[in-house]
């Protein structure tokens, strides 16, 4: 599944108190993604980290009954959080696959019978897990059998690139040249190379933090060395490339102040730099230059960027849309283009 996929299977399964397990490489954002499905769903989350976890954590601890030759299990922490939860809450299992054998199998009854030492779970508690495969060579050694077999589906998290762009133009720490490049280079947004040696590999996760970095202006030398320790020296290389060369190119400001005569460019790399940059800047008050220049680009037969311009504006604020600029482009040469992308 695409993340847009996952997002809307599990806006399903978690009132339905379906468990899910999502698998994936390293970084590609199957956290994320459950934390902003329980926000949609208006759940509280509770987070745990199996990898790390007693099964004590899940099964209570042993206590003495007062007064009594006989002990019982007392919740505490995360089970205790849940047993005495009112609200929709989700369960959130990170990284299942590095715990033991032993923690893995104190939650089957859980998951199946969603009770555990005479506690039950009320019903608005629903769980999802996540782990990496055993092929990342993250410390995953599997699953056992009757752990899989309680959740109500095993899912594939793959990265997408339309859906990664639009994460990242509502994070507002991504720069638009890293978006224009990843664009340009999909394959770059998650190249996940198991590796034994201290380095990187590009993932949704390490361009987040190579936009970071980013931010910090640091020397030419200095930059190059911060680049590869976060996303591995080829992907950094191409990056910084991409960016010297985006930055000789026409800027924004100068289309929207002549959108008219802005030069446009020929090679798709620097359209989608001046594309993704153009469309960054959009507001109302630029709106009508961003279209004009969309309009050009659509004539001179490079209609892919023109929808790729109007596609991030939408995805950058949604109320420019009912702008007079907007509304007459959907009557112009652009309006098959905007139909697409307001549907």
């Amino acid at each position: 599944m695409t993340p847009k996929q996952l997002s809307t299977f599990l806006s399903s399964a978690i009132p339905a108190r379906l468990p899910i397990l999502i698998t994936g490489a390293p970084g590609i954002g199957k956290s994320d993604i459950v934390a902003q499905a329980a926000e949609v769903a208006q759940a509280d989350l509770i987070l745990s980290h199996p990898a790390v976890a007693d099964p004590t954590d899940a099964k209570g601890l042993p206590w003495p009954v007062a007064g009594k030759d006989h002990a019982t299990f007392l919740p505490f922490g995360e089970l205790h959080q849940a047993i005495q939860a009112t609200k929709p809450t989700v369960w959130f299992l990170d990284d299942l696959g590095q715990a033991s054998p032993a923690v893995q199998a104190s939650f089957m009854q859980l998951l199946l019978a969603r009770r555990v030492n005479g506690h039950k779970l009320p019903d608005c508690v629903s769980f999802v897990a996540a782990t990496n495969r055993r092929t990342d060579r993250a410390g995953v050694t599997g699953i056992l059998e009757p752990v899989k077999s309680r959740f109500a589906s095993i899912v594939e998290l793959e990265p997408n690139i339309d859906d990664w762009a639009t994460w990242a133009i509502s994070a507002g720490h991504i720069p638009p040249v890293m978006i224009a490049f990843l664009r340009f280079r999909p394959d770059l947004l998650s190249a996940f190379t198991p590796s034994a040696d201290l380095v990187n590999c590009p993932s949704p996760r390490t361009w987040s933090n190579l936009a970071k970095l980013d931010q910090l202006r640091l020397p030419a030398q200095v930059e190059t060395v911060a680049f590869t320790g976060a996303v591995g020296e080829g992907a950094a290389i191409e990056y910084l490339a991409f960016r010297k060369m985006a930055g000789s190119l026409v800027t924004a400001e100068q289309i929207i102040a002549d959108p008219d005569r802005a030069p446009l460019p020929n090679k798709p790399n620097e359209l989608y730099a001046v594309s993704v940059a153009l469309a960054s800047k959009a507001k109302e008050t630029t709106l009508k230059q961003i279209i004009r220049y969309a309009e050009r680009l659509h004539g001179a037969q490079k209609g892919e960027f023109s929808a790729l311009i109007m596609r991030d504006v939408v995805k950058r604020n949604m109320k420019l849309t009912h702008t007079t600029a907007y509304i007459d482009a959907a009557c112009g040469p652009l309006g098959k283009l905007i139909s697409g992308e307001v549907n």
